[in-house]
């Protein structure tokens, strides 16, 4: 087999971004090898189990082992002996106590790869990292492998949604490869084909210029949520509408109406940790009062918490402690099992905090909100958790909360009283059926 036609992949980490890329390349056709430290994982995705919530996934793994074109391995030798192209797939958490990246996985997986690479080949980050960190791996990847400097190193940033991430592997709106010669360009096509042929535009820049993609979308995409939660804060001073003021935003091509959603906030395993890893390293780099702005935009996202908390309070006489509050959400987003940095769950523990009776129920995210905060109480559905509550949150906006109808939920609680922190609700109706209706930024 040609390598330049149809190279062999390796996907390094098998977590949420490894296993999709994984599953996804060999359904598209490649032979592709999984490598992961961790065993329990490695096992469960050899007999088709997805370790994680994402829709369409599991499916699309039976289908990749199905056809014998994917398999998985603890064997960085083996990687080192199969692949052609090396993606690096390893997690970039935030440091403990720190705004700065962690880099430890990422230079655990290219100390653990390199030093099996005796012929040509190339490895592709695809992590979030901080910028220059592409330019320092070159060197440590080429020092350790013995293939020396036939070995190069490209940087192709991920922009995958959690639930949507299938979608957004096979048919992505652009890939960006940060590379440093005609080889490793032609090689990253290579290993895109499928997805080129649809015509999906590429940019091809520098290493840096690749690094800073997915940071910059980031911080633009986290500052257009904050600035509309920001005008909640104003709404709610002056007896204003958000939702009114963001629909008429929305209607202004300039800035349009995606992200443009007055809430809750952001959470998740990527938006807050890479602004706080991108300011950190812009004043590293001596230029940190440019992104500055970065600082206020994760404080107005923090201050979104406290004040649905607040808005829970007024609801119920100024106290908390003792009420039955239902919690409808705990993963950061709908769609998703994920509770890293979950608002819904962060409003939840503080209630509970507070004094307040909380009963929580997810669609997908329940059994890690259970590992995570064992304190709190658990439901089996909506209408559980919402028996005999004195309010109702919305935490998460899953379609099922959406769908629920107002007069039947009357039937199980103690009072109408809900708090939509996520704007999913219609006001209208909910009122309409005799609910106190109150969301961030509306009277």
């Amino acid at each position: 087999m040609n390598p330049t036609e149809s190279p062999r992949l390796t996907v390094i980490g098998t977590g949420y971004l490894g296993a999709t890329h994984a599953i996804c390349m060999a359904v598209l056709g490649y032979d592709v090898l999984g490598i992961d430290v961790d065993e329990r994982k490695i096992a469960k995705l050899a007999v088709g189990e997805v370790p994680f919530f994402e829709p369409g996934l599991p499916e699309l793994l039976t289908k990749a082992l199905e056809s014998g074109r994917l398999r998985f391995s603890t064997s960085f030798a083996e990687a080192g002996e199969f692949g052609d192209v090396h993606f690096i797939c390893v997690g970039t958490p935030q440091q403990p106590g720190s705004d700065a990246c962690d880099l430890s996985y990422v230079n655990a997986a290219i100390d653990s790869l390199a030093p099996h690479l005796a012929r040509r080949a190339l490895v592709v980050g695809k992590s979030t990292v901080p910028v220059g960190t592409a330019a320092e791996l070159t060197e440590r990847l080429q020092r350790l492998a013995p293939a020396g400097t036939d070995v190069e190193l490209a940087w192709n940033p991920e922009f995958l949604r959690e639930g949507y991430a299938v979608d957004d592997t096979m048919h992505p709106d652009r890939l960006v490869f940060g590379v440093a010669s005609d080889w490793a360009d032609a090689q990253l096509r290579a290993a895109f084909r499928p997805i080129l042929d649809q015509g999906t535009p590429v940019i091809r820049t520098d290493l840096a210029t690749a690094e800073l993609v997915k940071v910059a979308a980031n911080s633009f995409l986290a500052t257009k949520i904050s600035y509309i939660n920001a005008m909640a804060e104003v709404c709610e001073a002056v007896g204003a509408d958000v939702k009114d003021l963001a629909d008429s935003l929305a209607l202004d091509d300039r800035i349009g109406g995606k992200f443009l959603k007055p809430g809750l906030g952001f959470g998740g395993g990527c938006l807050p940790k890479d602004i706080r890893a991108f300011a950190h390293r812009a004043e590293e780099i001596g230029v940190g009062q440019a992104v500055s702005f970065l600082r206020e935009v994760d404080a107005i996202n923090r201050r979104r918490r406290a004040r649905t908390v607040d808005l829970v309070r007024e609801l119920l006489g100024g106290q908390i402690s003792g009420h039955r509050i239902a919690c409808w959400g705990a993963a950061f987003k709908p769609n998703s099992d994920d509770i890293r940095d979950a608002p819904a769950l962060d409003v939840a523990r503080t209630m509970h905090g507070l004094g307040g009776q909380v009963r929580v129920y997810d669609p997908a995210a329940l059994d890690n909100a259970r590992r995570a905060f064992p304190e709190l109480r658990y439901g089996e559905n909506a209408m559980d958790v919402a028996r005999d509550a004195d309010v109702v949150v919305l935490l998460t906006e899953w379609s099922e909360f959406r769908e629920i109808d107002p007069d039947a939920l009357a039937e199980v609680v103690a009072h109408r009283r809900i708090v939509d922190g996520r704007h999913a609700l219609d006001a209208a109706r909910w009122r309409e059926a005799g609910w106190e209706y109150r969301a961030l930024g509306r009277s």
